[in-house]
């Protein structure tokens, strides 16, 4: 092999090294969303009273719960499943988002808007007196 020959194999590894690592670092880095959840809140511990005024939220145990309305509620996985962003509840747009990158998610866990492509993961939720019951 002569020198130029053995410049472009060293030139094509390098290439594709790079491009390895650029791939590899936008994929998903999120943490699994919690499995199994089974807790339940105390809506009337102050660490849980956002939860008593619609369009509050809490984030607990990789969960983030919302209140829709008066009587209804909704828990999601918190890490953007893009690269695992805590998400946020935003009341007047009625959706969870992810400030790292901008991706937007439903309140049933769907993705509205990019970059990330797969849903959070939905738990289900259960009031009973004052208590929120959050389980898979």
């Amino acid at each position: 092999m002569n020198r130029e020959e053995f410049l472009k194999q060293l030139g094509v590894a390098a290439l594709l090294t790079c491009a390895g690592s650029a791939i590899s670092g936008c994929s998903s880095q999120a943490d699994p969303a919690p499995a199994n959840a089974d807790f339940t809140l105390d809506l009337t511990s102050s660490q849980d009273a956002a939860l008593n005024t619609v369009g509050g939220s809490v984030a607990t145990n990789g969960i983030i719960i919302a209140r829709l309305s008066t009587t209804e509620f909704v828990a999601l996985s918190r890490a953007c499943t893009h690269e695992g962003t805590s998400v946020n509840y935003r009341t007047t747009q009625k959706d969870f988002y992810c400030s790292n990158h901008g991706a937007r998610f439903s309140t049933t866990g769907s993705v509205l808007q990019g970059p990330a492509r797969t849903s959070l993961t939905k738990y289900n939720t259960e009031l009973t007196g004052t208590n929120l019951r959050v389980f898979s």
